[in-house]
């Protein structure tokens, strides 16, 4: 497994890197960003890249390291995305899913971000995922809300949620879940824009998430909004939550492979940091069911960590600080003339 140092785009003394030598889609961050000596960071070769890594780091926390842990800024929370490839063995694909959660938390990360479909997973969706799909109260949520309470974090990752008996049959949610160190939900966000492109068709199995959903959560005062893989492409629902004060969109999926859509999925993951100015993680499935790039971007657009097609974890700081720079210098947001409406 892969993992990314930790990155930290504040003003503490460290060594400055860029991580855009060996960056797999070349949209690396170019500007130089410190990294704390208490993870080891270094920057890939050519062939580290190709096999899926921008930069390594020890697993090594700061009290092995002969260290004191480092003092957490206030609004600052470190997050990972965890890249993996869940696939039709739910209870398989919970026990990798605590593995990555483990190896986030050893990094540092508070906030661990899992795949769309992190329970089951296919190439194409079709009736197997029905079959699949659980309440929020089955044992696949249950076994994430005990994990996230075993190692004293926010997680998110997807799910298939059962619809309820006023829903159409055979029809099911894709649903993404946030979970507490408490072991209680966050937030539930369902999908809103299925996934009706490229040859597929979500609407024939899937329902709809409403459209006045308000999936944010807050942790040590950075607020957390969530979308799924296809919401991407659509900005209006994005923006919604940076008007209601998010500071970092959460975006697990599963993009699927194809010709041009490593390059898509770049673009517009900084395309909505930028015109928002917030942070943006992105988790995806590893191949072969995923096209990988998970990522999490600065509300400059600058990559800050970034993986390639394999599993692997990438983790970065947000710092609010930092945030309120950017937004001051590029006050957009209280620049616009247009609301969305349900704001």
């Amino acid at each position: 497994m892969n993992t990314l140092g930790v990155v930290h785009p504040d003003n503490s003394p460290a060594p400055s890197v860029s991580t855009s030598v060996g960056s797999p889609s070349g949209l690396g961050n170019t500007e130089p960003t410190p990294v704390r000596n208490y993870v080891t960071g270094t920057l890939a070769t050519d062939d580290a890249a190709s096999s899926g890594a921008v930069a390594t780091a020890i697993h090594e926390t700061a009290a092995q390291a002969g260290l004191g842990a480092p003092p957490e800024p206030a609004g600052a929370v470190d997050v990972a995305v965890v890249q993996f490839d869940p696939y039709t063995d739910t209870v398989a694909n919970l026990t990798a899913l605590r593995s990555e959660v483990k190896a986030a938390s050893e990094l540092g990360a508070k906030v661990v971000v899992a795949p769309e479909y992190s329970m089951f997973a296919t190439k194409v969706l079709d009736e197997r995922a029905v079959a699949a799909a659980e309440p929020l109260t089955g044992p696949f949520v249950t076994g994430l809300r005990g994990i996230a309470a075993e190692f004293g974090v926010h997680v998110v990752a997807g799910m298939v949620e059962t619809a309820g008996p006023d829903q159409p049959a055979g029809h099911v949610y894709n649903t993404l879940v946030a979970a507490t160190p408490d072991a209680e939900f966050a937030a539930v966000y369902r999908k809103v824009h299925l996934y009706d492109a490229f040859g597929a068709k979500e609407s024939d199995l899937l329902i709809p998430g409403p459209l006045d959903q308000s999936p944010t959560f807050t942790v040590e005062g950075v607020v957390f909004g969530m979308q799924l893989c296809f919401d991407l492409r659509f900005p209006e629902g994005i923006r919604r939550l940076a008007a209601a004060g998010t500071h970092v969109l959460l975006l697990p999926a599963q993009w699927i492979p194809g010709p041009g859509k490593v390059d898509q999925w770049t673009t517009l993951l900084r395309a909505r940091a930028i015109e928002n100015t917030m942070y943006v993680a992105a988790a995806d499935q590893a191949a072969p069911r995923g096209a990988g790039t998970s990522m999490i971007v600065s509300p400059t657009g600058a990559v800050l960590a970034e993986l390639g097609d394999q599993p692997g974890i990438a983790t970065a700081r947000i710092d609010l600080a930092h945030l309120a720079e950017v937004r001051t210098t590029n006050p957009s947001l209280s620049l616009r003339r247009y609301t969305i409406r349900g704001e």
